[in-house]
């Protein structure tokens, strides 16, 4: 029988394939629920994350010593094979033999003997040949990259002629580098060295963040479910790029601010906190579903302020009478700077997504605009690195309407952040003065693109 850890790693990366589940969501919960070993929880996210990330290689690889094609074989066995060829490829802790034998009896369990003799007969193979080579760096470097890093042609194209190759290569290196867990004190309840000391008493490794004071860093924890500062609000899970949206709205007790596409939570929470939890947060999202979570966020902080509004942003003039002193627009967008943490996201996304991504990008933005006082704020950011949804929407949106300005971002941001962020602007993709671009490979965060435009008047 194989190990549960990887029946489990199976399972999750079936459910991942087939669209049903995002990885890192996925195996959270999965972990909450079990009760394996530290060990093991610690190989099923490596399984999980490693072979989902390392697709399209791992196919290559495979179908170097296979009859047929890969996807004509059933989910359990063609991801039974994935999970052996990560092992013999990139794990080197674990024993080819044992690899192949986990695998022959997965394929055993959810196939039959036929099945068990295919993956036994690849997986030695491959054990044998190893990767096949690599087409050559210089006559084919699109293929060459894309599979030694792991990520689609089309997009090791638009980062090289983008970017060059130095910058290219160290976004390609930096998506392939796991993300460590990022948190936000709730400094209403918790400051940040309070909290570190009471997570590090429950065996996390905890730093301060690099770029806000109420940031930690958990290199390695217990489920963030199983802790008590968790459960009585003292935390929120929320990268360092991310949780700058609401520092750059920069809000003010009193003040009524709109978020306007708010689940999961992280950015309407913050927004909160900041404001001292006095005044509004208005929280528009189109899921009912998804706006739970908001509320449940909300609700486990202790944040009053805080009023849900199930509907789309696009409509937000009829959700949400009347000026608002800030409106902030995270606008649905490609993921690409979530490749660490998403990595189902290279093999799903494509070029084309860029048009249908910018035309509601664009309505969401001028909804928003509608809705912001004479002298208030409005704030667009999105988790992407692609300006067909960043400064391009922003530019298109600045020359359909009259009225806004452009204010640097960095400039409202506390005294920690404005010095590392100013102090990596000239570095390549590292952003303009105009606009913020965060990448994985400069920052060390996840990709992120803000704005701050100010309403003239007031």
């Amino acid at each position: 029988m194989a190990t549960p850890a990887r029946k489990l790693a199976l399972h999750l990366l079936m459910a991942v394939e087939a669209g049903r589940a995002y990885p890192g969501l996925a195996v959270d919960r999965a972990l909450e629920r079990g009760q394996l070993l530290p060990a093991d929880r610690r190989l099923v996210t490596e399984l999980v994350h490693g072979v989902t990330r390392a697709r399209n290689t791992l196919d290559w690889a495979l179908a170097a010593h296979l009859q047929r094609p890969l996807d004509d074989l059933p989910s359990p066995i063609r991801n039974a094979l994935r999970l052996g060829a990560y092992q013999i490829l990139y794990l080197d802790r674990i024993p080819a033999a044992a690899a192949c034998d986990e695998s022959v009896k997965l394929a055993r369990r959810y196939g039959h003997s036929g099945t068990a003799g295919l993956v036994n007969a690849v997986l030695r193979r491959i054990a044998q040949a190893g990767l096949p080579p690599l087409p050559d760096l210089e006559a084919d470097p699109i293929s060459h990259l894309s599979l030694a890093h792991h990520h689609p042609p089309w997009l090791v194209r638009r980062w090289l002629d983008r970017l060059g190759r130095e910058a290219a290569l160290a976004l390609l290196a930096a998506n392939n580098r796991p993300a460590v867990t990022s948190i936000r004190a709730n400094q209403l309840r918790a400051g940040p060295a309070e909290l570190q000391r009471e997570l590090e008493t429950q065996g996390a490794t905890v730093r301060p963040g690099t770029l806000l004071p109420e940031a930690l860093l958990l290199a390695d924890h217990p489920p963030i479910r199983s802790l008590k500062a968790f459960a009585e609000g003292r935390f929120q899970v929320q990268d360092e790029s991310s949780m700058l949206a609401a520092r750059v709205v920069n809000p003010r007790p009193g003040w009524l601010v709109i978020d306007a596409c708010a689940a999961p939570g992280g950015k309407t929470t913050h927004l909160a906190e900041l404001m001292g939890d006095r005044g509004q947060v208005v929280a528009i999202d189109l899921s009912s579903a998804r706006l739970r979570l908001v509320k449940e966020a909300a609700d486990r902080l202790g944040l009053r302020s805080i009023r849900t509004v199930h509907g789309d942003a696009r409509d937000m003039a009829r959700l949400v009478p009347g000026p608002a002193d800030a409106v902030l627009v995270d606008a649905p967008c490609s993921g690409l700077g979530t490749l660490r943490r998403r990595s189902d996201l290279r093999w799903t996304r494509q070029a084309g997504d860029f048009a249908a991504l910018a035309q509601l990008q664009g309505s969401l933005l001028e909804a928003a605009a509608s809705r912001v006082k004479p002298g208030g704020v409005l704030v667009y950011s999105t988790c992407s690195t692609e300006p067909e949804e960043n400064e391009q929407v922003v530019n298109a949106l600045l020359e359909r309407i009259t009225g806004f300005r452009r204010e640097d971002p960095v400039a409202v941001l506390p005294d920690q952040a404005r010095m590392a962020l100013t102090a990596r602007r000239g570095q390549p993709a590292a952003g303009s003065e105009t606009y913020l671009d965060l990448w994985p490979h400069v920052h060390g965060t996840d990709g992120f693109f803000l704005a701050r435009l100010r309403r003239e008047g007031g």
